[in-house]
């Protein structure tokens, strides 16, 4: 464990955040008023963002299902978000016992359920960093405690850096994290885009800005810049339910018109 007490911690319930907002959409019951009420305002931009928070923890699945089957052991998780089941190092380690999962966020409701998250096989371990996406040294120095980054780890960011805009590092923050990791390695990501709704869209990031929530939607091109230098799994930068869709199961509803976002899988050399 980290030593932080997961029964004592602050939560800011006056607006709305991310992680509870993705839980309200899932679901789950590990929210609050103000994540409801502006999530009912997403929906009524466009009904499908529940279908979409389910359609990015679906890639979730089967991309750490596919790389394990590559042989990766090791998974540095980024905006882990409040358990939902099967977490990631569930999925991971249902193929490989030994895996080694660090998870990371920045929400103290996701701290107080360390208990789920950390139900590790005897064979491997996992580990939760309370720490933010902008504190990459620190993501680091917790993730050495428990990953051995002389070997090849998978940094997940899914449905992450569409909160983190350009001029708050995005990039550099990406660059930073993936050159502490060994030739081997690989980044996952999913990432929302206005491509497909650029009219709701818009309304969306005015009224996330107006709750003091970030919104940097990116188009197609503008995401692949992530994997500059990495060598692209196949089929490439695709919506997000059209990567490799024979390693899960569908989502209810993702057949209903374009999901607007994407995914994709890339290796490090």
């Amino acid at each position: 464990m980290t030593g932080q007490d997961p029964t004592v911690v602050q939560i800011d319930t006056g607006k709305p955040h991310s992680a509870r907002m993705y839980d309200w959409y899932l679901g789950g019951k590990d929210n609050y008023p103000v994540d409801e009420a502006m999530g009912r305002q997403m929906l009524a931009l466009d009904p499908r963002v529940p279908v979409m928070a389910r359609v990015n923890r679906a890639f979730m699945h089967r991309a750490t299902r596919w790389l394990a089957q590559q042989g990766v052991r090791q998974f540095l998780d980024i905006g882990t978000g409040i358990p939902t089941e099967p977490n990631l190092h569930q999925i991971a380690q249902q193929a490989a016992p030994e895996a080694r999962v660090v998870y990371c966020d920045n929400d103290p409701i996701v701290l107080a359920h360390t208990a789920a998250l950390l139900r590790s096989t005897p064979e491997g371990a996992t580990e939760y960093l309370q720490a933010d996406v902008r504190d990459p040294d620190a993501i680091i120095a917790g993730a050495r405690r428990v990953l051995d980054l002389g070997r090849p780890v998978a940094l997940s960011l899914v449905a992450l850096l569409h909160f983190i805009s350009d001029e708050d590092g995005a990039h550099e923050l990406v660059t930073r994290l993936l050159g502490e990791l060994p030739s081997g390695s690989y980044l996952m990501m999913t990432h929302a885009t206005a491509d497909f709704t650029p009219e709701e869209s818009a309304a969306a990031t005015e009224k996330l800005k107006a709750a003091g929530v970030t919104l940097a939607l990116r188009s197609r091109e503008e995401f692949s810049r992530f994997f500059d230098g990495l060598d692209l799994v196949e089929p490439g930068v695709e919506i997000v339910h059209k990567w490799h869709p024979e390693l899960g199961e569908p989502v209810p509803g993702q057949d209903d018109g374009v999901i607007p976002g994407y995914g994709a899988v890339a290796l490090k050399r």
